[in-house]
C-alpha cells in the first residue's frame, strides 16, 4: 500500500488511551475525558480502515494472480470493479491520514469579502458563497449563516457560515485565502472582461474543550437591528450583536439568532474562534522557526484562479493543480484541489 501509516504507533498510542481511559478519576477533568475518548474512536477507526483496506488489497492481488494465469472474462469484469472501488475508498482514507492535527477535526467558520470592485467584487463573493455552500452539501455538511451583509446593488458584502461535520476545518482550511475572477461582466454594458478579488477566511471552531480565558473587561458588546437576509426576525427588533476584542481590535458580528442573547453566544463562540485562530497560527509560525521553514503561513496570499473568458480554467497556484471544468469546480467541485494541498503539507 502507498499510504505512509505507521501502523505499530497508532496501536501503541491506542493502547495508552485505552488505560488512561479505565483509570480512576479519568472523568474528574470532564473537557480532557471528552478530548481522549475521541482521540481514541478516531485512532480505532483508522486502524481499523487500513485493516479493512490492506484485506482488500490482498483480495485483489490474489484474484490478479488468478487472472494472470487463466483469463476469465467474467472474472475480469468483477475484478475491474472491485479495483475501481478499492482506488477510491484508499484515496478517501489518505486523505483522513493527512487531516490528522488536532484542529482538523474541527468544526469551521467561513468568511467571505468581497475585494475591491464593487457590485462585480460582491457578485464574485456571492458565487463563492454558493459554491462553498453547494461543497458542504456534497460533503453532508450543515450549513449556518451567522452574519449576512447583502451587496448594493447585487451580491454579497460580507458572510459568515458555520458548517459543521466531520473534519469540516480539515476540509476546508486550504481555502483560506484570495481568489481571483477573470471573466466578461455581466454589470459592464460594453461587454468588457473584468478582474475581481474576494478574500477567504477559515477558522476552527472554538469548543469547550480548549482552554481560552476572555476577560469581560476586554470586550465591547453593541447591539444593533439586523439586516439582509434572515428571516421574519430581521428588521424587526435590535437584536444583532456585535462584540469587539479590545486588546486585538477583532470585532465579530452575528444576527442569525432568535434573540439578542442568543445572538450574543454566537457572537462570542465567533470571537473565542478567531481568538484561537490566532494562537493556532502562532504555534505554527513557532514550528516553522524550529524546523527553519520559510512558508508563508498568513493570511492573504492570492491561492486560486478562476478563469471564465476568452477561456475556461481553474487553477490552485500553490500545487498547480488545475481544470477545464470550470461549472463543475463553481458547483463544489473542490476535492482534487482540497486533496493536492493536502499532499503539499506532507513531509
Amino acid at each position: 500500500m502507498v499510504i505512509h501509516f505507521d501502523l505499530s504507533a497508532k496501536k501503541s498510542q491506542i493502547e495508552e488511551l485505552e488505560k488512561e481511559q479505565v483509570a480512576e478519576g479519568f472523568w474528574d477533568d470532564y473537557k480532557k475525558a471528552q478530548s481522549t475518548v475521541r482521540e481514541l474512536k478516531l485512532l480505532k477507526d483508522y486502524v481499523e480502515t487500513y485493516n479493512r483496506l490492506n484485506g482488500e488489497y490482498e483480495n485483489l492481488e490474489e484474484v490478479f494472480e488468478m487472472l494472470n494465469q487463466d483469463a476469465d472474462s467474467e472474472l475480469q469484469e468483477i475484478f475491474e470493479e472491485d479495483f475501481t472501488s478499492f482506488e477510491a475508498s484508499l484515496e478517501d482514507f489518505e486523505i483522513k491520514v493527512l487531516l490528522s492535527h488536532e484542529y482538523d477535526q474541527s468544526n469551521c467558520l467561513l468568511e467571505l469579502h468581497p475585494g475591491a470592485g464593487g457590485t462585480e467584487s460582491c457578485d464574485w463573493c456571492e458565487m463563492l458563497y454558493r459554491m462553498y455552500t453547494k461543497y458542504a452539501e456534497t460533503k453532508g455538511f450543515k450549513v449556518s449563516v451567522m452574519d449576512y451583509l447583502p451587496g448594493e446593488v447585487a451580491g454579497i458584502k460580507s458572510v459568515t457560515v458555520l458548517i459543521e461535520g466531520p473534519m469540516a476545518y480539515g476540509y476546508l482550511k486550504s481555502e483560506k485565502g484570495v481568489h481571483r475572477l477573470v471573466r466578461i461582466s455581466p454589470f459592464d454594458s460594453g461587454g468588457r472582461r473584468h478582474t475581481s478579488f474576494a478574500s477567504v477566511d477559515v477558522i476552527p471552531e472554538f469548543n469547550e474543550t480548549t482552554e481560552l480565558e476572555v476577560d469581560d473587561k476586554d470586550l465591547e458588546v453593541e447591539t444593533m437591528r439586523s439586516s439582509g437576509a434572515g428571516g421574519q426576525h430581521v428588521n424587526k427588533t435590535d437584536s444583532a450583536v456585535r462584540v469587539t476584542h479590545i486588546p486585538t481590535g477583532i470585532s465579530v458580528k452575528c444576527q442569525s439568532g432568535r434573540s439578542q442573547h442568543d445572538n450574543k453566544d454566537k457572537a462570542m463562540m465567533l470571537l473565542k474562534s478567531k481568538l484561537y485562530q490566532l494562537q493556532v497560527e502562532e504555534q505554527m509560525k513557532k514550528v516553522a522557526e524550529i524546523k527553519g521553514e520559510q512558508k508563508l503561513i498568513e493570511w492573504g496570499s492570492q491561492i486560486r484562479s478562476y478563469v471564465f473568458q476568452p477561456y475556461k480554467l481553474v487553477k490552485d497556484n500553490r500545487t498547480e493543480y488545475e481544470t477545464t471544468d470550470v461549472q463543475g469546480v463553481m458547483d463544489g467541485k473542490l476535492d482534487n484541489f482540497i486533496f493536492a494541498y493536502l499532499k503539499t503539507l506532507v513531509k
